[in-house]
């Protein structure tokens, strides 16, 4: 049964850091290709990485591979500062400049091409979200619009219908994207903090937060495990399995 499309893909080469839109790229068993491969390591708290609930302004930093995806090994990351500063991925000056801002002292870190563990990922490998579930919690927050990209979803989806939280009712059930992948969809995404922050500007708006919680039990968003690998891309249709 056809139930959609895919209208945005993003992934975020490093954790907690702007993702970058892509047209199409490659679902693996982990994720999308290069999902929350980099990510930054606080040396204070061995094996926790630094993300936005920590420091916030890592929502206005901006990371994109700066080259063509490979199996074998990632392109350079390019990073841009909030006031345009462009580094590399492992540019000493970038890791003193976020130790700095952050008020903590921090490591690189990045995983290979064909592993990137659960821990960098969140609880499951793909996180997805409809226009018409954000379009619905703007209207129950009722403080103005709500800019999709503060959930961080790998997939923005417009759904047949554009019922409200549509995705929802599908848990334990397999969607297909497009010709060659397929995820199973099986839980609400719980939510924290992070969607309270502003992913232009860093400012919080704690009643987001608030409204989810008190709205819908502090669910938005479903979480799915890859059940088969391939190339995804935007306009792709989404079929639901019986």
């Amino acid at each position: 049964m056809k139930i959609g499309s895919v209208a945005e893909i993003v992934r975020h080469p490093v954790k907690s850091f702007r993702g970058e839109t892509v047209q199409a790229v490659r679902l693996m068993d982990y994720g999308l290709l290069g999902d929350r491969s980099h990510a930054l390591l606080e040396e204070e708290r061995p094996g926790r990485y630094l993300t936005i609930t920590q420091y916030p302004g890592m929502a206005r930093w901006r990371a994109e591979f700066a080259g063509e995806d490979s199996l074998d090994r990632y392109p350079d990351v390019r990073v841009v500062s909030p006031d345009g500063r462009v580094f590399r991925w492992g540019d000493g000056q970038l890791l003193a400049e976020l130790s700095r801002l952050s008020g903590r002292r921090v490591s690189f870190v990045s995983y290979t091409p064909q592993e990137v563990p659960l821990g960098a990922i969140e609880e499951e490998p793909v996180q997805l979200v409809s226009r018409a579930s954000v379009a619905e919690m703007e209207r129950l927050w009722g403080e103005g619009a709500i800019d999709w990209r503060r959930f961080r979803p790998n997939l923005l989806l417009d759904l047949d219908g554009n019922e409200p939280f549509r995705e929802e009712q599908w848990y334990g059930r397999t969607m297909r994207i497009g010709p060659e992948a397929a995820i199973r969809l099986e839980r609400p995404c719980e939510r924290c903090m992070i969607i309270t922050v502003d992913p232009d500007t860093a400012d919080k708006s704690p009643s987001l937060l608030k409204t989810v919680a008190k709205k819908r039990q502090n669910r938005f968003g479903v979480y799915g495990t890859v059940v088969k690998t391939g190339m995804i891309r935007t306009g792709d249709e989404l079929m639901l399995e019986d």
